[in-house]
């Protein structure tokens, strides 16, 4: 879904399948905001032909919200038969020069570097958001967990409460996970209830792991917050475990419902909550 200055895009077709789109440039403004929800590729192509289109009447000045970054996981190649998407999606964005590129909790560091005059949101507010509600329906601060020592090291700094983190164990052959350690503050968990924290989720299988590692550790009850939900997750085991009580997540690229799935609107997270 794409919208400028608050209007959404309608998208339609011609007879021969080309793009058919609309949009009416405010007279007298030089300056723009287009907000991108990826939903799918086609968009990329919109987006494209709109900003040429403002281009065209004088709007130069122009700011683009994308808290999901399209191609992100293709953040590198192996072979010569691997396309480095996330590289040439970048080089399309940065050809269309926008004033800044504003993006959400970003799933590869790569994408930093590819992107010019990118700013970065980080989920600290977000989070922030979760432990409040956490801590209002349960009367106490949750015990943080990150999946594995990357998003350690990432989010930890973000609030100040007790966190343990995981250690995946793979199949190097396959990339499997075979199952998770887990390593922190480990005699804190029975009894409490846990939040992981981390950015992107399909089907789950990681937090899968870790939620049957934290049940065996004493945990109470379980919640999730991730930036980023895949439609995936519907299909995945994780949803249907009864292992996690809540999934907190932002509409990035969450378009769809799910009683266990509580979404908070991007750029509206917490914004007067108690430091942790």
């Amino acid at each position: 879904m794409i919208r400028i200055n608050g209007i959404e895009i309608v998208r339609g077709s011609f007879p021969d399948g080309t793009l058919l789109v609309k949009y009416s440039p405010e007279k007298d403004c030089g300056c723009a905001n287009i907000e991108w929800y990826y939903e799918n590729d086609c968009e990329l192509v919109t987006l494209i032909y709109l900003t040429k289109h403002l281009n065209a009447h004088g709007i130069s000045n122009i700011k683009l919200f994308m808290p999901y970054i399209p191609n992100a996981r293709q953040d590198r190649v192996k072979s010569d038969e691997d396309i480095f998407t996330l590289k040439y999606f970048a080089q399309v964005i940065n050809s269309l020069n926008f004033e800044s590129v504003t993006v959400l909790d970003p799933h590869s560091t790569v994408s930093e570097a590819l992107i010019d005059r990118i700013v970065v949101q980080t989920p600290k507010e977000n989070v922030r958001r979760v432990i409040s509600e956490i801590v209002q329906n349960n009367g106490a601060e949750p015990f943080m967990f990150y999946p594995d020592e990357g998003a350690s090291k990432r989010y930890s700094g973000m609030v100040t409460l007790p966190y343990a983190f995981g250690i995946k164990k793979r199949d190097w052959k396959t990339g499997k996970i075979l199952g998770l350690d887990v390593s922190g503050n480990i005699e804190e968990i029975k009894g409490k209830n846990v939040l992981i924290v981390d950015d992107i989720c399909s089907k789950g299988g990681t937090f899968l792991f870790s939620a049957r590692k934290l049940k065996e550790l004493g945990a109470e009850n379980i919640y999730l917050y991730i930036s980023h939900c895949e439609k995936t997750i519907l299909s995945g085991e994780l949803i249907t475990s009864g292992l996690i009580k809540k999934i907190y997540t932002t509409d990035s690229i969450c378009n769809f419902k799910h009683e266990l799935i509580s979404i908070i609107p991007c750029g509206k997270g917490a914004e007067n909550y108690e430091e942790y």
